[in-house]
């Protein structure tokens, strides 16, 4: 090889290798501390756009599982408030067979039918006052559950109804004669039955709530393993990346070395 001193061609070809390794040496560097395989589009664009894709699924589901636990949570209130709307009646359900019967005085009758009266008016006010989240519970108006998974939407109604005494039908009943107190008995079973039907459809519905629950948190674990095969770093590969790194970087500072020291020798012919 003829002697040149316009290019050192061996220094530059080891200052090339030697800025190769450097970034090699870095990316190892950011994968090691990121737990991250990519932490740039250029480390792997398709990747990180599959990945980001993935991601987006899984926080649309994730916060669609959210909504359908709010859901859930407020059709529990209304089940455990008609539950005891069913021991109120079933207490006018004594009041009213005590009354039907004639061994019972005028006055016994108005104390029944006070307790009855009063009973009336909690079931208003359970009707009214009942809340989840600041929203009336017992409401005509369906609560639409919305759910996503970033590609597609679908909802879920919700709907519980109003309760009152008078959609129960008891509202102008009274216990003031045994005649009256009997027709009320009739119409407190009725809703009593009613009350049951609203309760089993309110289940059917917080059972189909929990199983979109199910679905969603399933897909949730399935798009975060595949999101996570796709981002995550290798670390036992990083780490042995990190050793061949280290080692090409002093070796390749050393042949760097060597290849300025080479030129050195053109001086000898001056001498």
């Amino acid at each position: 090889m003829a002697l040149s001193i316009l290019n050192n061609i061996p220094s530059l070809a080891a200052q090339n290798q030697l800025a190769i390794t450097s970034q090699g040496l870095q990316r190892t560097l950011f994968r090691l501390s990121s737990g991250s395989r990519i932490n740039s589009g250029a480390d792997d664009a398709a990747g990180l756009a599959i990945a980001d894709g993935l991601r987006a699924n899984v926080t649309a589901l994730t916060q669609s599982a959210r909504n359908a636990n709010d859901g859930m949570g407020s059709l529990q209130v209304a089940d455990g408030a008609l539950a005891q709307v069913t021991n109120l009646l079933n207490r006018a359900v004594t009041l009213a067979t005590e009354a039907a019967t004639g061994s019972v005085s005028d006055d016994q009758r108005t104390a029944l039918n006070a307790e009855f009266t009063a009973i009336k008016d909690e079931i208003d006010r359970i009707g009214t006052n009942t809340t989840f989240n600041g929203t009336s519970v017992f409401s005509a108006s369906t609560t639409a559950i919305f759910l996503s998974d970033a590609s597609s939407n679908s909802t879920i109604g919700v709907s519980v109804g109003v309760l009152s005494a008078s959609g129960l039908s008891v509202s102008s009943d009274d216990l003031t004669d045994a005649a009256k107190a009997t027709t009320a008995l009739g119409d407190i079973n009725a809703a009593i039955a009613t009350v049951a039907s609203d309760r089993g459809t309110i289940g059917a519905t917080i059972n189909r709530l929990q199983s979109a629950v199910n679905v969603m948190q399933n897909q949730v674990q399935n798009l975060s393993a595949a999101e996570d095969g796709i981002r995550s770093a290798d670390i036992g590969q990083e780490v042995a990346n990190l050793a061949k790194y280290n080692i090409l970087n002093q070796t390749g500072i050393a042949a760097l070395a060597q290849a300025n020291a080479a030129q050195q020798s053109v001086l000898t012919l001056l001498r």
